[in-house]
């Protein structure tokens, strides 16, 4: 074991329990599910019932696997494809900066997941334990990791906003 490992363990960790957190919130938050679907309805993810127990879904499971580090490209995946919609759909209108609500948090939880993707989830990960030695274990990063990270992360967002994404009218004052 070395510093780096238990770098990229510390890291995942932290990144995949926000994002567990985040899934957790809407599944059994204020809202729950149904305020977490009207508020999807509210900002034009439609149907909202849908998106939020995909999203909700979607967030615990990337937070979790990307935390254990169990197929590491697919939960980072899943980070790029939730944090481009939410960047999209509520944070780009507000700019950059995160302290007037711009997407700048989006961007640093994605691409810190294609990092560790692209780096590897290290040898305290369950990536290393079940795979190391076998063919598939070289999918799980380098170049590999980059390209299923970033491309399915995209493909799932970009998807996911062109079928579903109807941003509510503009109301004139």
């Amino acid at each position: 074991m070395t510093a780096h490992d238990v770098g990229l363990l510390i890291l995942r960790v932290v990144l995949g329990l926000t994002m567990t957190a985040h899934g957790y919130n809407k599944f059994f938050g204020g809202g729950r599910i149904p305020g977490t679907a009207r508020w999807f309805d509210s900002i034009g993810m439609k149907p909202g019932l849908l998106h939020a127990r995909v999203a909700a879904s979607t967030e615990m499971a990337a937070g979790i696997g990307l935390a254990v580090g169990l197929l590491t490209p697919v939960p980072a995946a899943g980070f790029v494809a939730l944090m481009l919609v939410a960047a999209w759909t509520v944070h780009r209108a507000n700019g950059f900066f995160i302290v007037k609500e711009g997407w700048e948090y989006n961007l640093i939880l994605a691409t810190s997941a294609v990092a560790v993707a692209t780096t590897g989830a290290g040898k305290l990960s369950l990536d290393y334990a079940l795979f190391n030695g076998a063919d598939s274990y070289d999918l799980l990063h380098g170049w590999w990791g980059l390209i299923i990270a970033l491309g399915l992360g995209l493909a799932g967002g970009i998807g996911q906003l062109a079928l579903f994404y109807r941003p509510p009218a503009k109301v004139n004052a």
